[in-house]
């Protein structure tokens, strides 16, 4: 009877020990040492320039430098900035396009909207005019647009509450609005109405088109640090849990629905350049920010305002890289038995 006891207990505790030396190069020392080191390594980076064709983004410090790891079970970890608050940009689209996989499916998604790369720029009005409205990606403007008119809602307000609810939710605290970034980009945001109105004009726009071209810019201006990026990513890296608040934001089909788009349409015109030398799906915006997700176990953030000619971060891009390699987690890096 004891040999049998022994016997199942081995059987009980072995995989527990394999998973722990499996994941025993994410212990907090080494975690912290990556972050560390890619801090060190990269703050006195000087490429990039801030975006400047939104006016307000220009006046951004570019000195904000800040990097978060949050993990599955809950842990944060951070080196420099992560409070300086920035506006969140073309990030949003990833949880705008969640929540309308969570509210009418997957497939109604790529029926509406489609979820292949357009292979043009993310503003690209060429792209929807030869594809008629079709193929547009939820992660370029005219898909995100599309997007965001398919959030349910009564009315506009009905909408935006929604879109700034589920942004919260992924982020574990109340988030609001830029208003001197969003009072610039609606000033200037005639190509996205123009994007809006052609879709509208192919039967791919499913709400009034101004109103949905507003609320999508007021999306864009919502303000984020690098912890809150952190969070959202975890929260996709959990399965749509929020590691912090344990609250369930969408379903773990939602994830896996989300996640393939992020990899193939999440750094612009770099996406493939992006996957290919970090195996992690992840999604930027011009506001400074780049988050990545490493699917079951963390979510990591930076924010760092000077961009490359492509529209990233250029620090953001060298530390997420940086810590990948360090932490030998790229999903693809797999070592023969």
């Amino acid at each position: 009877m004891l040999t049998f006891m022994i016997i199942a207990l081995f059987v009980i505790i072995r995989p527990c020990i394999l998973v722990a030396q499996a994941d025993n190069r994410l212990s907090r020392e080494k975690i912290q040492a990556a972050l560390d080191e890619a801090y060190t390594k990269f703050k006195d980076v000087k490429e990039g320039k801030n975006a400047d064709y939104i006016k307000e983004l220009a006046q951004v410090d570019p000195k904000i430098f800040g990097i978060a790891i949050v993990m599955t079970d809950g842990q944060v970890y951070t080196k420099g900035d992560v409070q300086s608050m920035v506006s969140i940009q073309s990030v949003s689209k990833v949880f705008t396009m969640a929540k309308v996989i969570e509210e009418i499916g997957p497939k109604a998604l790529m029926d509406k909207i489609g979820v292949d790369a357009t292979g043009m720029r993310f503003n690209s009005i060429i792209a929807v005019e030869l594809q008629k409205g079709k193929e547009i990606n939820p992660l370029v403007n005219p898909g995100a647009i599309a997007a965001t008119s398919l959030i349910k809602g009564a009315d506009s307000a009905a909408k935006w509450k929604s879109i700034l609810n589920v942004q919260s939710e992924f982020a574990g605290r109340p988030l609001y609005l830029n208003m001197p970034v969003y009072i610039s980009e609606a000033g200037d945001n005639l190509r996205n109405q123009a994007i809006a109105h052609l879709l509208f004009a192919y039967g791919r726009m499913y709400f009034d088109p101004v109103q949905t071209t507003d609320i999508y810019t007021r999306q864009c201006a919502i303000n984020v640090n690098a912890k809150d990026l952190a969070v959202m990513a975890a929260t996709l890296a959990n399965g749509g849990v929020n590691p912090l608040t344990k609250k369930k934001v969408v379903t773990p089909e939602t994830v896996m629905y989300t996640l393939p788009v992020m990899a193939t349409a999440g750094l612009y015109d770099d996406s493939g350049i992006w996957f290919f030398s970090s195996g992690l799906p992840a999604k930027s915006g011009v506001g400074g920010g780049l988050l990545a997700v490493c699917p079951g176990k963390f979510g990591i953030a930076v924010v760092s305002p000077p961009l490359d000619e492509a529209g990233n971060s250029v620090k953001a891009q060298l530390v997420i890289k940086y810590i990948v390699e360090k932490l030998g987690v790229n999903p693809f890096l797999i070592q023969p038995k």
